[in-house]
């Protein structure tokens, strides 16, 4: 299987360029927010390994939020963060993208700082200012955009086959009905109208880092053992502490603020989410953040790599990337559904698990043993996450119009086809996903 990757190219905007920048991203849309995969700077359409991709430009908004806790907010000047998830080695699809749109990302990143037009080695350039993120989570490793696309073809020729066959021979005829459809394939893919490639050999390098992580960090936690069972009183104390010496912001998003993020949701049945704010002051919060996100990027590696995150079956990507030198975090993913429905899905669902990670963020609702209340207070939590959220200028989907669920639908389709079933009971089941 080819496993997938991800690159976040960042780089700060020149002073002046703001608003340059941002007509020349709008540009590249049909719809506020959302790309034309045929657009003149970036074809994104082109790119046939890339699975999504954004451009955002990373402004703090909330400053006045860390002055709360006494101390002196630090600068930060607007940042232009391009990031996609792919198919495969992020290097060779950076090469490949720098090969088709080179004047498109020139044009793009001319308005950053340290950039030249002139004599300017763009894919090292990209390189070296690639932020890679402190956990990372892909729906279902192995998945690759021409399977998905491969896949909604499959589904699409069958369903409108079926409904012809059904006609003919009635809806209890099962096994005629799944060899009609089955011969209805191979003359599909004989023609030349379907295609359903082989998966790829798994790259060997991959395979071991991953046995390695997988295996490594267990043990190097299971090595420390001891000492994590020492200090486990001591921490929980000090938490506890913390937690009742955090101020409690409780401040509305504005309404303007809300109206320009709300424009570019659900133009589509996935949408995208942006957040950015300040790691909460003190090594001992960054160290705790720190460390959720290593467990967490364990599991969705190890556990969590086939079609949900705890129970959420709605995210296709999403990625934590620690910046600013570790003061401030940046989180990004595209999800099935509303906004709204999102944020309640956690909410009800892993409310711990969203305290666990952002409750070390600044703004936060207050936590108690860093598991309990927080997002539980669903208002405030609500208007904390939607302050914190930033608009995107530019976002693009390979396979507009299908969820995380009819992707599992569509591959369990093609299991069906190419593995034999004789028992009735699993050959209704296959029509029904039809």
């Amino acid at each position: 299987m080819t496993p997938q990757s991800a690159f976040m190219i960042a780089a700060t905007v020149r002073v002046g360029q703001l608003q340059d920048l941002r007509t020349l991203l709008a540009s590249m849309n049909t719809i506020p927010g959302h790309a034309d995969p045929d657009n003149d700077l970036i074809p994104f359409g082109k790119l046939d390994r890339l699975h999504f991709a954004r451009f955002v430009i990373i402004e703090a908004k909330t400053l006045q939020e860390i002055k709360e806790f006494g101390v002196k907010p630090r600068p930060w000047r607007p940042m232009l963060a391009f990031l996609g998830d792919i198919d495969g080695d992020m290097h060779t699809f950076l090469a490949e993208l720098v090969e088709r749109a080179e004047s498109g990302l020139t044009k793009i990143f001319s308005h950053c700082d340290d950039f030249s037009t002139e004599n300017q080695n763009l894919l090292e350039w990209m390189k070296m200012r690639n932020v890679s993120p402190s956990a990372n989570y892909v729906n279902w490793v192995g998945r690759t955009v021409r399977q998905i696309h491969e896949e909604a073809a499959l589904h699409h020729s069958l369903s409108d086959c079926l409904q012809k066959i059904v006609a003919e021979v009635g809806r209890e005829n099962i096994h005629t009905l799944r060899q009609k459809l089955l011969s209805h394939v191979e003359m599909e893919k004989y023609k030349g109208r379907l295609v359903l490639s082989p998966p790829e050999p798994t790259p060997s390098e991959w395979r071991t880092r991953n046995l390695l992580h997988k295996i490594g960090v267990p043990l190097v936690l299971l090595l420390f053992s001891p000492l994590l069972l020492v200090i486990a009183p001591f921490f929980a104390l000090w938490l506890r502490k913390r937690e009742r010496s955090d101020p409690e912001l409780f401040i509305r998003p504005a309404y303007s603020h809300i109206e320009v993020l709300s424009e570019q949701e659900d133009w589509d049945v996935s949408n995208q989410y942006s957040v950015f704010g300040d790691v909460k002051p003190g090594l001992f919060r960054l160290l705790t953040f720190k460390f959720i996100l290593l467990l967490t990027d364990w599991f969705a590696r190890h556990v969590y790599n086939h079609g949900f995150l705890a129970r959420i079956k709605t995210i296709h990507f999403a990625r934590w990337v620690f910046m600013d030198n570790n003061h401030r975090v940046f989180f990004a993913s595209n999800y099935d559904g509303s906004h709204e429905s999102y944020m309640d899905d956690f909410i009800n669902k892993v409310g711990w698990g969203l305290n666990l990670t952002f409750s070390n963020a600044v703004g936060y609702p207050t936590t108690r043993w860093m598991i309990k209340e927080g997002a539980q207070c669903e208002h405030a939590f609500k208007y904390t996450q939607r302050r914190h959220q930033i608009p995107t200028e530019v976002w693009y989907k390979a396979y507009p119009g299908l969820t995380a669920v009819d992707l599992v639908r569509n591959s369990r389709i093609r299991q069906g086809v190419e593995i034999r079933q004789s028992d009735d009971a699993e050959i209704r089941e296959w029509l029904s996903l039809i």
